[in-house]
């Protein structure tokens, strides 16, 4: 018999990850036991204070690594080095973003979310819990176990804790995708079809993890890239198990062939999450793809050369085209999205210090942008000839002349729509660059080759809706909503995040070059 070791923990180093999971812990508690009248008030509040004090535990956290070195945790099932404190940085900045816009109601007083999950839409118990205003409060403690998730899954070190990562991040997202106020049907068919593609894909992970840990006999990273030199005739394993790592990651992202969730999710989720998702899950996913590609990856570079680079193209290609065939804009931004994995994926891809720094940066831009972009859409409502406000004006129509009624709402889609477009002075062009800078770099100039022409082909349809609110005349079925002022706050912080990153990106570039070290 075995004696049990049991592993030194280093409690401060997990600081960040559990002042999120403690809050979201509290959260459920609130819900059992606090008054239905100031469960909102204290969950909001609780959510904001978790998740700034994370990210100030983070900041902490990079003094310590700088001054004292990288390190393992919980016998090497965690890992903190700079790169998973500037993953983890950008995950809690899209998040307290997000959380400004989850929070906020609208001038009628409500918000994002149905008045009770369980409740039949349509049914007569929903409109008397409507007409009750009754709120779904448990979305707090929801999303900040879905940020816990993203926060471990780039500082996993072995492959069971990027499963659990993988899960914990996975569920909520889940629930919060079928709690659309509105739409109710499309919102619960969104949230089934995220769940069981989800489960699918889950499946793929795992049999990788088997085949990977029959090749090697660990599941830890480095064990596993230290077999890959010494295991003699199980190439076939190795290759095979990586490939099917990797379908699990890419579903997480939104790469091609795994992207068919993307659009019908995007539509019928509530749209703040849509938002949240967005940008915290492609941080989380694709910091988790860069430790798996380059620790157990990195010698099967050239085996997986061929899959990655025609995963890429498709990805390219088919969110430019589909994206330019879309009417309503949460669709059209679900294949914009789809365009941007592939984009990111050239920088990944280059197997080079470059393509992490890069690839941070682009995922920064991208994230403040799409935070603020869907912040926007909550605003802009649609209504009926009585001139009562009803639901979200997503057709790409009702959004003619939106600067004539509210010019600054309409500046800021603007700044979001042309970092998206990779223009100039924005952090999206930023970003583009330096992942393209870095694909050319890793010998990938055919695919940065085809990433300049689709990102150009994008172009249309962002300026199609720029065109849309600014030269077109005013949509007499559509208004902006007023609400308490979160979703403005967090539009105005997007907005100027955008642009500092496109004007000054210098110390960011900076700061993530420092960042991009990986600790086996």
């Amino acid at each position: 018999m075995t004696n049990f070791v049991t592993p030194v923990v280093d409690w401060a180093a997990l600081a960040p990850t559990l002042i999120v999971m403690g809050a979201a812990v509290l959260g459920v508690l609130i819900e059992a036991f606090a008054p239905r009248t100031a469960r909102r008030g204290i969950q909001v509040t609780l959510t904001l204070l978790a998740l700034a004090g994370a990210l100030v535990a983070v900041v902490w956290r990079w003094t310590e690594v700088e001054a004292n070195g990288a390190q393992t945790i919980v016998g090497g099932q965690l890992i903190e080095d700079p790169f998973t404190i500037a993953a983890q940085g950008i995950v809690l900045i899209s998040a307290i973003l997000a959380a400004f816009v989850i929070a906020d109601r609208t001038q009628t007083r409500e918000g994002a979310f149905a008045a009770s999950a369980a409740a039949r839409p349509g049914s007569p118990e929903e409109r008397e819990l409507t007409r009750a205003g009754v709120e779904q409060t448990e979305v707090y403690p929801l999303v900040l176990f879905a940020v816990t998730g993203m926060m471990v899954f780039p500082a996993a070190g072995d492959l069971l804790t990027l499963f659990i990562a993988l899960e914990v991040l996975s569920l909520p997202l889940y629930v919060l995708s079928g709690l659309s106020r509105r739409r109710r049907l499309i919102s619960q068919e969104a949230a089934l079809k995220y769940f069981l593609l989800g489960a699918f894909s889950s499946a793929f992970f795992l049999m990788g993890i088997a085949l990977l840990y029959g090749f090697s006999g660990s599941i830890r990273y480095s064990e596993v890239a230290s077999a890959t030199s010494v295991t003699v005739g199980m190439d076939w394993m190795l290759i095979v198990g990586i490939v099917l790592v990797l379908i699990g990651l890419l579903f997480k992202v939104g790469a091609v062939p795994f992207h068919s969730w993307t659009p019908d999710v995007y539509q019928g989720a509530p749209t703040p999450i849509t938002g949240f998702m967005a940008a915290g899950t492609k941080v989380a996913a694709f910091a988790a793809m860069i430790r798996f590609l380059y620790i157990i990856g990195g010698g099967m570079k050239a085996d997986l050369q061929i899959m990655l680079w025609a995963i890429i193209i498709a990805t390219m290609l088919l969110g430019t085209v589909l994206g330019l065939v879309q009417t309503d804009i949460k669709r059209m931004l679900a294949y914009s999205s789809v365009a941007h994995a592939g984009f990111v994926l050239i920088a990944v891809t280059s197997y080079g210090s470059t393509g992490i720094s890069s690839t941070l940066f682009y995922l920064l831009a991208y994230s403040v942008a799409t935070v603020g972009a869907f912040g926007v859409v909550t605003l802009v409502r649609e209504k009926d000839s009585a001139g009562n406000i009803t639901g979200e004006a997503t057709s790409l129509s009702s959004w003619a002349g939106l600067a004539k009624r509210k010019p600054i709402l309409a500046v800021a889609m603007l700044i979001f729509l042309l970092s998206f477009a990779g223009i100039p002075l924005t952090g999206g062009f930023e970003g583009k660059f330096t992942a393209f800078a870095a694909g050319i770099a890793g010998g990938a100039w055919p695919l940065v080759l085809i990433a300049v022409i689709a990102s150009a082909a994008t172009a249309f349809f962002y300026f199609r809706l720029i065109l849309l609110m600014f030269f077109t005349e005013p949509d007499e079925g559509t208004t902006v909503v007023a609400s308490e002022g979160m979703s403005l706050v967090a539009i105005v912080l997007c907005a100027v995040a955008t642009i500092a990153l496109g004007v000054v990106p210098g110390p960011v570039l900076q700061f993530l070059s420092e960042a991009a070290v990986l600790l086996p």
